[in-house]
């Protein structure tokens, strides 16, 4: 699949996740961006672990607008003079918020591992105006570098006896110096990345000249198709009363 047509496919479920509030066909969704990773051969172990951020992003979200849910009661308890209730309904809510994050992070990882980063920096220059473009470059290019940055830290931590989880609070305790270490070295990375960029002629502008391959015939024809059946279902779904359509 050519790099164009990944970015429609990418919208298109973007769409779809926001229209769509059926659990099961969301998660016939979700499993079908699975499949696709393991299409492509990618680790999807990697992938699984890289799900904590956005799993925490959803919950710290929505955990606490699912215990207002109506519906039917699971959990109830007093504090401090209220009664907390979560329902089948919050439940839900949060499942599904949860399926539909999941699905465009996980073909947003499907886009970049398998996507050369000259034809990424392409797609980023001629979508975003100056400075956007400027900044999504940067940030993508950076990401890399505090990726394996974070490696390197852990693995020092683990070398040194880190990894042995002795209580939840020690274990917490080591991982936050981890995470404040990574900030701290990450703003002195930023600025000697600067510093040679501009010793490299950097003047404030990144622009790319680099060709991206556009979709074959065939893949032009499926994209209209997967185009058309999109705007199907988003038509359906924004204009069916409530409860008609999933």
């Amino acid at each position: 699949m050519s790099p164009w047509g990944k970015v429609a496919v990418l919208i298109m479920l973007i769409v779809l996740v926001t229209v769509l509030r059926s659990f099961p066909m969301l998660l016939l969704l979700y499993l079908a961006t699975i499949a696709v990773c393991m299409i492509a051969r990618l680790p999807l172990r990697k992938i699984f672990l890289w799900y904590t951020l956005p799993v925490l992003f959803v919950l710290s979200l929505v955990g606490i607008i699912a215990w207002g849910e109506p519906g039917t009661p699971v959990l109830t308890f007093p504090l401090f003079g209220f009664t907390p209730t979560l329902t089948d309904s919050g439940l839900l809510l949060v499942g599904l918020l949860l399926v539909k994050a999941l699905i465009v992070v996980t073909f947003s990882f499907f886009l970049l591992m398998t996507t050369r980063y000259n034809h990424v920096a392409g797609i980023i220059d001629r979508i975003f105006p100056d400075p956007l473009n400027q900044i999504f470059l940067l940030s993508y290019r950076f990401l890399f570098l505090t990726i394996d940055m974070t490696g390197s830290l852990l693995k020092a931590v683990q070398s040194r006896g880190g990894g042995i989880i002795h209580s939840f609070r020690v274990q917490g305790s080591i991982f936050a110096r981890v995470f404040a270490l990574t900030f701290i070295r990450s703003l002195d990375r930023a600025e000697r990345v600067h510093a040679a960029m501009n010793a490299r002629g950097y003047r404030g502008t990144y622009t790319t000249t680099q060709a991206i391959p556009v979709p074959s015939t065939p893949g032009l024809v499926l994209l209209l198709l997967a185009s058309i059946g999109t705007i199907g279902i988003a038509t359906a779904a924004l204009l069916a009363p409530a409860g008609v359509f999933p």
